[in-house]
């Protein structure tokens, strides 16, 4: 549908990476009667896969499930940001989204009138420096949960002393020189693991130093099953459903022994990385977690790449803390000195509660951290809006597509009932629930999340005011939502209003 980019739109969606394109799918093939827009701080689309550019930029989930459900994946399960970028730019000229977004638009402000029963979005375009006015009925917040323009590095005693370089992943210099130099890579997550056997075959030498160690999980980056299907003439499509249903079937079992029997599946994954590293390796100290498998997330390394540049030479592991930055290098807690002309800091993300934009609701200031949020994609006190908050044990897409039903679906349905506006609040059953933290640490405790946890949404003690996190959960719970449920509460404006522009 050709519309006109300025002005009111039905439904606003706020990014256009992985889960901004997806929804906006959703919507035109669900609501197709709607208009929208989506607004892109950045020149093009993309989200994660055009912010980062740090060697080796991969996928750390499986494309079947990466993937969206309505567009077949036909490469390797791990994916480069390349091949997911390709992906991407299909789905959005295969089913015409390009005319709907209008990038380098920052969001700068959103309130909403209850009398009006609209949004007022405020966006300044990064190239000319001119702010824009946009309503809308709808806001679909789709912008991520980070901080895309800057990453998280502790501060260090002694870093201002380093003579070297010191670079965080997340703004990768294009003209770094790697050739001959000594690197240290600070972190243990995946995109530690990544960029270690990227750039092992590059530079002098690669340590990861790690201050705890990770669980990894090396296997083939090929689906046997796939290329089987593949080779008896299945179908691109059929084979896309066939090997995403198989390939949550295999992580839905895993997540479940993680929980039923821990130290068995812990014993399965030391003998593989033992398989690739050697008996005489010290995996206890290297690469044996304290705490239970899937407690955080499980890094996968395609064909044990990390643990091949390990086992060559070309890249070392060191299990220690930091006391200090020096002129050449870091002095380690245990005395040990590490040499480094490069130190990267690949120690996480700065989590971004909606992306740092003030919020108003009728003229009050929107606390987020004071909210209870409504499985995880809607808020108290905050009307007509939801927000993409993917999965961490599974590919965070997997809900960008049960959310895309369930919003579109809650849409279909205000317009049925003739409705314009929803807000969802605490029922009678729920005013003595216990209010929690919007993640329960013992269930999943990354470090970006637990250092930001108190700017978090909270979550209720009652199942449906909780970010379950469980993908198998939802996909059965979601579809079947009773839309008029004592939760929901629905509202008309007092008088029809123009949506001329």
């Amino acid at each position: 549908m050709t519309q006109n980019i300025d002005g009111h739109f039905d439904v606003l969606i706020a990014g256009a990476g992985i889960s901004g394109i997806g929804s906006a799918y959703h919507l035109q093939t669900q609501c197709p009667g709607k208009s929208y827009l989506i607004l892109e701080a950045m020149e093009d689309f993309g989200g994660t896969w055009r912010t980062h550019t740090y060697p080796g930029i991969r996928s750390d989930s499986d494309l079947y499930t990466f993937g969206y459900r309505f567009k077949p994946w036909v490469g390797p399960p791990i994916a480069t940001a390349e091949e997911i970028l390709n992906y991407m730019g299909e789905v959005i000229d295969e089913n015409e989204i390009a005319p709907h977004i209008q990038y380098s638009h920052t969001i700068t402000a959103a309130s909403y009138s209850s009398e009006e029963k609209l949004w007022t979005v405020r966006a300044t375009n990064s190239a000319t420096g001119k702010e824009k006015t946009y309503t809308c009925t709808f806001l679909w917040m789709c912008q991520g949960y980070y901080n895309h323009a800057e990453g998280y590095t502790p501060e260090w005693d002694g870093m201002e002393d380093f003579a070297g370089e010191i670079v965080h992943p997340q703004t990768w210099p294009e003209d770094i020189d790697l050739k001959g130099k000594r690197v240290v890579c600070i972190g243990s997550g995946a995109t530690a693991a990544t960029l270690v056997p990227a750039i092992a075959g590059e530079c002098e030498h690669v340590t990861l130093l790690q201050r705890s160690p990770t669980y990894f999980f090396p296997a083939e980056n090929r689906s046997e099953f796939a290329d089987e299907l593949r080779r008896i003439g299945v179908s691109d499509e059929l084979v896309h459903e066939l090997a995403r249903k198989k390939a949550l079937f295999d992580q839905d079992e895993t997540c479940q022994r993680c929980l039923t029997e821990p130290d068995v599946v812990k014993a399965e994954l030391l003998e593989a990385a033992r398989g690739y590293l050697g008996p005489d390796f010290d995996i206890d100290k290297h690469f044996t977690p304290s705490y239970r498998p899937w407690q955080q997330r499980l890094a996968f390394i395609p064909d044990g790449d990390l643990f091949q540049g390990i086992a060559s030479g070309a890249a070392s592991v060191v299990t220690d803390e930091i006391d200090r930055f020096t002129e050449t290098g870091l002095l380690l807690k245990s005395g040990e000195r590490l040499d480094a002309d490069i130190i990267v800091t690949a120690t996480g993300f700065n989590l971004s509660v909606l992306g740092g934009i003030p919020f108003e609701v009728d003229g009050a200031p929107v606390d987020f951290s004071q909210t209870v949020t409504y499985r995880g994609m809607m808020f108290t006190g905050v009307p007509n809006m939801a927000w993409v908050f993917g999965y961490f044990r599974a590919s965070w897409t997997l809900r960008v597509d049960l959310m895309g039903d369930f919003v579109c679906r809650l849409l279909n349905h205000m317009d049925a009932e003739g409705m314009d506006e929803v807000r969802v609040e605490l029922r009678a059953e729920d005013k003595d629930m216990e209010i929690l933290p919007w993640m329960d640490a013992d269930n999943f405790n990354p470090g970006y999340l637990m250092r930001a946890m108190h700017l978090m949404p909270k979550r209720g003690s009652n199942p449906i005011w909780e970010h379950t996190q469980d993908y198998w959960k939802e996909r059965d719970e979601l579809p079947t939502v009773d839309l008029t449920a004592e939760e929901f509460v629905y509202s008309r404006r007092a008088a029809a209003r123009s949506t001329a522009a």
